[in-house]
């Protein structure tokens, strides 16, 4: 017997409260209704979802392929049944978003122009700040939809993220630096250089955790929240900045030359995506913003 979009629905619900008891609260049935929807689908599917503990249920790695595909299945029902809702409704609308600092101008500026030519009649009112109130925000209802660093993003169970970017750190120095000669550097060669930290998203935070973990303490020379500021400094010869490829330019404000170069080692990455809350029924604006940045991502990667 193929298994049921109901069946779907408890899995999915079991998957995100964590508990038999947490689902059945959240979709309102019983709890044996659960259980035995679960053990339905596990004997459809010849797969054992989750294991059996005394304390509850735990998903299996089969479980945890499974929950993506179930959870696209049930959100591409939910925009089919909308569709029809929506086939006769005029475009417009309101389109609530949000971004962070460190993505703002440079991802979010070229997702708005597009958005903008092709849903000239949708309202938009962006907000800037913070990760964790962007997801306070989002959580409450007050956002649709953010455009923000997702790699330190909180709560993963109520909100729903997909990554559009993803950015490697470089080191970047002044023109004529004695490390400019290299094409790769070594992290232990940048250890006691003069460092500029930006403390815009969890910069500072990697940067620090990437030089703790040689047993160096980093050189803090200056702090700013200011990107152009860093390029300043940087061009200057104030010091070095470990910071994200994405918002790399080889210029100053000024005009002096900002050098970029690959660092050996493990070095973290910044993953931007899209951020909206987990079962929401998003307004058409925002699904039509979503499915944009979805299909802009999937041309870069071709």
């Amino acid at each position: 017997m193929a298994f049921t979009l109901r069946q779907l629905q408890y899995f999915v619900a079991v998957c995100e409260a964590g508990t038999v008891s947490g689902a059945a609260h959240t979709i309102s049935v019983s709890q044996s209704a659960v259980t035995d929807a679960i053990k339905d689908l596990e004997d459809d599917l010849g797969v054992a979802l989750f294991e059996r503990h005394r304390r509850g249920l735990l998903i299996t790695n089969r479980g945890h392929q499974f929950y993506r595909h179930a959870a696209r299945i049930l959100g591409n029902v939910s925009d089919a049944r909308r569709s029809f809702g929506e086939s006769t409704q005029p475009t417009g609308g309101t389109l609530q978003l949000g971004v962070t600092s460190l993505v703002a101008g440079y991802i979010l500026s070229d997702l708005l122009a597009r958005y903008r030519r092709a849903q000239p009649s949708v309202k938009v009112t962006a907000i800037e700040d913070n990760g964790d109130y962007l997801e306070h925000l989002l959580i409450g209802g007050e956002l649709d939809v953010a455009v923000m660093v997702i790699s330190n993003m909180r709560d993963r169970v109520a909100l729903q993220a997909e990554i559009f970017e993803t950015s490697p750190y470089r080191l970047w120095l002044p023109l004529g630096h004695r490390l400019a000669g290299a094409e790769i550097i070594e992290i232990g060669d940048i250890a006691k250089e003069p460092l500029i930290m930006l403390t815009v998203d969890e910069t500072e935070e990697n940067t620090g955790k990437l030089l703790s973990a040689l047993g160096a303490r980093p050189h803090v020379a200056f702090r700013t929240r200011s990107v152009e500021a860093v390029r300043s400094l940087v061009a200057t010869g104030a010091g070095l900045a470990i910071l994200p490829d994405l918002i790399y330019r080889p210029w100053s404000l000024e005009g002096d030359r900002i050098e970029s170069r690959d660092v050996s080692g493990s070095l973290p990455v910044v993953q931007v995506g899209m951020v909206w809350r987990k079962g929401s029924q998003l307004p058409r604006a925002a699904r039509d913003f979503i499915a944009m940045a979805q299909a802009q991502h999937a041309r870069n990667r071709s």
